[in-house]
């Protein structure tokens, strides 16, 4: 098996590979641009091994992926590579309508060209996976779960271009033929997360006794799933989901904003009782434009016909994951100096 993984070095890509070769011992090629959010120190578990190559490049250079392509003849993509944070696409859309849109029509091409050179033995066998999110469904109310067949209704230019180029996945599909499958995930969190997110930002704010940062009144809710349940979900929707078809990933671990700083709150105090109550530490902040209230994913298409199931619950993966980052500061640490110290993102200025 080669498996060649864009987006490799970020926080789910990375999980991703580690997952093939430690545990599938798939040959992988980790393809990255290594921006602020891509970092090789992730993959540092498997970086000697033999089954794990790496290309600095970006998705959007043709060039770079058709010889990409034609160098390691992958039976399987894993699409990853994306532009993710809603509070930067909202002072800065155009990277990521580069990325999100321009580079996944790049690579689907150049995969569809590879794929049509094939023998028909290992075109039947091959397999493009676009990685996607729960965000491109909008929000939902207070009761009911994101389906497969939910329409998309998406909010920021981070899910609009995510939708886009979900679109272009199942276009490129129905027009070409090319065995695309789609997967759409709620909320990651776990292990080597870029702490500009929720969860890293508040586990690291609260170590260094900072204030912990919470949107408007802190109820807005998402659905966790653990990193590392999602990677095993990914290497199953690729191995063995149906082409053409989409699949919903979640933890079914639906939790407030609230409730997960308070969650975090908790395990800092129980491991760092000199320093609790870390809770004193929370403020409420100004909302983000267009923040969606609600996601919550039904999963049981991917449950009944695939047989994966998450093995993390909230309580369970919060745990770990406040552990991993106590026990890995010289992992984020140089991120929280060099590249991002915990200032507030994607505020418009006044009048737009």
């Amino acid at each position: 098996m080669r498996v060649l993984v864009t987006g490799g070095a970020g926080f789910i890509g990375s999980a991703v590979i580690r997952h093939l070769i430690t545990e599938i011992g798939a040959q992988v090629l980790c393809v990255d641009k290594l921006t602020y959010a891509g970092h090789l120190s992730s993959l540092s578990p498997v970086a000697a091994s033999p089954l794990f190559f790496f290309l600095n490049a970006d998705i959007c250079d043709r060039g770079a992926m058709v010889k990409a392509f034609d160098s390691f003849q992958p039976n399987r993509v894993m699409h990853l590579a994306a532009e993710s944070h809603v509070d930067r696409s909202i002072s800065g859309a155009s990277a990521f309508i580069e990325t999100n849109v321009s580079g996944t029509f790049t690579l689907l091409e150049v995969a569809r060209h590879f794929w049509d050179s094939l023998s028909a033995k290992d075109r039947a066998a091959f397999r493009f996976l676009h990685v996607s999110t729960d965000e491109v469904y909008g929000s939902l109310g207070p009761d009911g779960l994101f389906s497969e067949t939910t329409a998309y209704d998406p909010s920021s230019p981070y899910s609009a271009s995510k939708a886009s180029s979900d679109h272009l996945a199942i276009a490129w599909h129905r027009t070409y033929g090319l065995p695309v499958v789609i997967s759409n995930c709620s909320n990651n969190y776990g292990p080597y997360h870029f702490p500009e997110k929720l969860i890293p930002l508040n586990i690291i704010n609260g170590l260094e006794g900072y204030t912990l940062p919470v949107y408007g009144d802190g109820s807005n809710i998402r659905d966790w799933l653990h990193v590392e349940d999602h990677a095993r979900a990914l290497d199953c929707i690729a191995g063995h989901g149906r082409v053409g078809e989409k699949y919903n990933v979640g933890g079914r671990n639906e939790r407030s904003n609230i409730e997960v700083v308070r969650a975090i709150c908790a395990q800092l105090d129980r491991i760092r009782p000199e320093c609790a109550p870390h809770d004193r530490l929370i403020s409420f902040v100004t909302d983000r434009p267009g923040h969606d209230h609600r996601y919550a994913i039904d999963a049981t298409k991917l449950e009944d016909e695939l047989g994966w199931s998450a093995r993390e619950s909230f309580d369970t993966g919060i745990e770990k994951t406040v552990r991993w980052y106590l026990d890995n500061e010289a992992w984020w640490r140089p991120l929280r100096h060099s590249i991002y110290g915990g200032e507030r993102l994607g505020v418009l200025a006044a009048g737009g």
